[in-house]
């Protein structure tokens, strides 16, 4: 049985996965390997959607999350916008979360949600440009975001409400350490010396 813990930090586009991520890492010691820390380098090689592009994406996220699982570290936080929607992003995240399973890791999952309008606000934020080069063209974010909203379903609606391994947070009006606390709280994570 493994002391380690995999947090899956999902939600829509700029609903602040990635901002929460940091402020729980720094509380616990898991460390934080946000969505795009895959997808930009790939960017500057193959546009986003392409064969090359998912490939490399996909093979280099296994790749990290085994060897975390494998290490001696305490534990990993990923970011990802999961379209429930779509049965290949449920199907990858299970994939990503096996090597943790395997070693009898703690598997958790927070989802946040917020307004359309405070996500868009979020969109155009310092860290979130600093983070990923792809969101600066912000005109092209913004529409990116309203569209895959369009187009997905990013809100569980409940689904997995009655697990213990799974927190739902509005945060719309909470502040990343605010909704990090929570997260903490509920999964019984603890601080974590680096």
């Amino acid at each position: 049985m493994s002391d380690q813990t995999l947090l899956f930090v999902v939600g829509p586009l700029a609903a602040g996965k990635m901002t929460v991520g940091q402020e729980i890492a720094r509380r616990t010691g898991l460390r934080l390997f946000h969505n795009h820390m895959a997808i930009e380098p790939v960017l500057r090689l193959f546009d986003f959607g392409t064969e090359p592009f998912g490939r490399l994406v996909r093979n280099f996220r296994q790749q990290v999350f085994e060897e975390v699982a494998a290490s001696d570290l305490p534990g990993l936080i990923f970011t990802y916008a999961w379209a429930y929607d779509l049965p290949g992003d449920e199907e990858a995240l299970s994939l990503y979360a096996e090597p943790f399973r395997a070693r009898g890791a703690a598997v958790r999952y927070l989802e946040l949600s917020a307004s359309q309008e405070v996500r868009i606000e979020r969109n155009r934020g310092a860290t979130r440009l600093a983070e990923k080069p792809s969101k600066r063209d912000l005109a092209w974010s913004d529409r990116h975001l309203l569209t895959m909203d369009e187009q997905h379903q990013f809100s569980s609606e409940g689904r997995f409400d009655d697990q213990p391994g799974y927190l739902r947070v509005d945060n719309t009006a909470l502040s990343p350490e605010a909704v990090a606390g929570r997260a903490i709280a509920h999964f019984g994570l603890s601080a974590v010396a680096r």
